[in-house]
């Protein structure tokens, strides 16, 4: 092998490997934040965030913008929500976040690198009876299931989260399970910042939940084919109705 080939082979070998050591950061790191939110810790989970001007999380109808709005999410609303206001758990208060299916891909052609990931979360929720009345939003108990469709940035030689889109798909109570979950069961924002002290910068159009089954689009194409899946196919319209005239696909902001 010529010395040229050699150089080519070893500089393309370095390149995987730091491609693979990248995948391996990405979805550590967001496993991480499984486990911060399981015990809501929430100071940590903004602490994943990107210190980029653009970083956002899109989350029930809203956008969440920039290290405040992160702050804003997670502290003002899901702490205080949550656990009186605590970064940690308290007794009695179940938030099981677990993560599967991760699928990233990274993009190395600019100048910083852009990792997407998408994968699921089941969760597992509510209150022990022990709690009582010392509960903010009362007693209850419940499932949840969705998906991320995250992108994540090199900041400063550390993976971080750049943009996250977490898409509740569905909610259920324990004894009436998924198949009476009434409607709203998690209302959507419909107001914005500062006038909720707590809300999201921007509202997003064209939310779902549950029974809304359309699909997330894909950050990739399929790998065998590398087409995209049709607009329409992303669609769920009511069964035996023409898709064209079901409601649009979701937007990706």
């Amino acid at each position: 092998m010529a010395e040229s080939e050699l150089r080519a082979t070893v500089e393309a070998l370095q390149k995987q490997v730091k491609i693979l050591t990248a995948e391996s950061e990405i979805r550590k790191l967001h496993h991480k934040y499984g486990y911060y939110i399981d015990k809501c810790l929430y100071q940590e989970v903004v602490d994943l965030f990107a210190d980029h001007p653009e970083t956002s999380i899109q989350f029930l109808g809203g956008r969440f913008l920039g290290k405040a709005g992160a702050c804003r999410l997670y502290i003002e609303r899901f702490s205080k929500a949550f656990v009186g206001g605590r970064n940690g758990p308290v007794h009695g208060f179940l938030l099981d976040h677990l993560l599967a299916q991760d699928i990233v891909d990274i993009d190395t052609s600019g100048p910083t690198w852009i990792a997407k990931m998408r994968l699921r979360t089941l969760m597992s929720a509510g209150t022990h009876e022990s709690m009582g009345d010392n509960v903010v939003r009362g007693q209850r108990q419940w499932w949840e299931g969705g998906v991320y469709e995250n992108e994540y940035i090199l900041e400063n030689g550390i993976w971080k989260i750049f943009h996250l889109r977490y898409f509740p798909f569905w909610h259920a109570d324990f004894d009436k399970g998924w198949q009476k979950t009434r409607p709203n069961y998690v209302p959507f924002f419909t107001t914005t910042f500062p006038e909720d002290p707590a809300g999201p910068d921007e509202l997003t159009p064209n939310n779902m939940m549950w029974p809304d089954t359309r699909v997330v689009p894909f950050h990739y194409p399929h790998p065998i084919t590398k087409e995209w899946v049709r607009p329409l196919d992303l669609r769920a319209p009511p069964l035996g109705e023409d898709p064209e005239r079901a409601t649009e696909e979701i937007g990706i902001i």
